[in-house]
């Protein structure tokens, strides 16, 4: 079982990564079009460092095992996360649909690491627990905050609308 467990590990792992950088290119192009909206700029680019922390950690996890990051899940992630922007950035009401994008996108990669960390023991690796429970309490964290911060975000965007309008 250890073999099939760390195999399947290794692949949430380079999953992750992948994952991770497809977040990476949203958060930068998103933060580039937030001049309106300071806090969310302001959480979005603390949670960029956070994600190029996580990616970082998930490299370590891959090196520890002998192993290497995906170039073609990482390059296909980072296309579909570049096109993601693209198509929300024509839309009026982008903010919104990022908002709701990365309220989804935050649970994803708790999922993700929620199922690695299951994974640790099964597959002879805790030594990499303590690096994925530390990107866990991130993705946590910023997924509460887009949450607390959706009736808020909405309401701004509300605002500039109507100054817009005047």
């Amino acid at each position: 079982m250890a073999n099939t467990a760390r195999d399947i590990f290794i692949v949430g792992l380079r999953n992750a990564h992948a994952m991770e950088t497809q977040a990476r290119e949203l958060m930068e192009r998103q933060s580039e079009r937030l001049d309106e909206y300071p806090e969310v700029k302001s959480r979005v680019t603390s949670h960029l460092n956070e994600t190029n922390e996580q990616l970082r950690r998930l490299e370590q996890c891959l090196e520890a095992c002998g192993e290497s990051t995906s170039t073609l899940k990482d390059t296909a992630q980072s296309v579909i996360a570049n096109v993601m922007a693209m198509g929300h950035s024509m839309a009026g009401d982008e903010i919104l649909k990022n908002t709701f994008a990365n309220d989804a996108f935050e649970h994803y990669e708790i999922a993700a690491y929620k199922s690695l960390l299951t994974l640790c023991g099964a597959a002879g690796v805790d030594s990499a627990r303590p690096l994925l429970e530390a990107s866990l309490k991130e993705e946590e964290r910023m997924a509460d905050w887009v949450e607390a911060n959706v009736e808020k975000v909405t309401m701004q965007y509300v605002d500039i609308q109507r100054r817009q309008a005047a």
